[in-house]
């Protein structure tokens, strides 16, 4: 099994994004999270750096600048998902990285706090 480090950047970025209300609250992850052509048309317009940025998680032994280094992501590269905070929480969880899914809880307690959801 991979094992995962949190991406501080990421969190960053995330933090960010909520506290710029650039959130959707309500959405079908499953429907919404980005598929492998959405991410790759992502990566023509924009940095590595950019596409890490939506990734809580960096796959440890995996080279950088591929799409196997990121994991765990939380928006559609636009807005952050509160249901895609919850995934991340649930798969981190689920296969026991602690660290990301502190992290991923963190960042869904701050936007429940921006967003006035008590």
């Amino acid at each position: 099994m991979a094992t995962y480090a949190v991406n501080p950047d990421a969190v960053a970025h995330a933090r960010s994004m909520i506290d710029k209300r650039q959130y959707v609250l309500d959405s079908d992850w499953g429907e919404v999270q980005p598929r492998a052509d959405a991410q790759n048309a992502y990566l023509e317009r924009h940095t590595w750096d950019d596409y890490a940025a939506w990734h809580l998680g960096l796959t440890e032994d995996a080279n950088d600048e591929t799409k196997a280094r990121y994991a765990f992501v939380y928006g559609d590269l636009r807005r952050v998902h509160r249901s895609g905070l919850i995934a991340c929480v649930y798969r981190a969880a689920e296969w026991r990285h602690k660290l990301v899914e502190l992290a991923a809880h963190d960042l869904l307690q701050h936007l429940d706090r921006v967003a006035g959801i008590e």
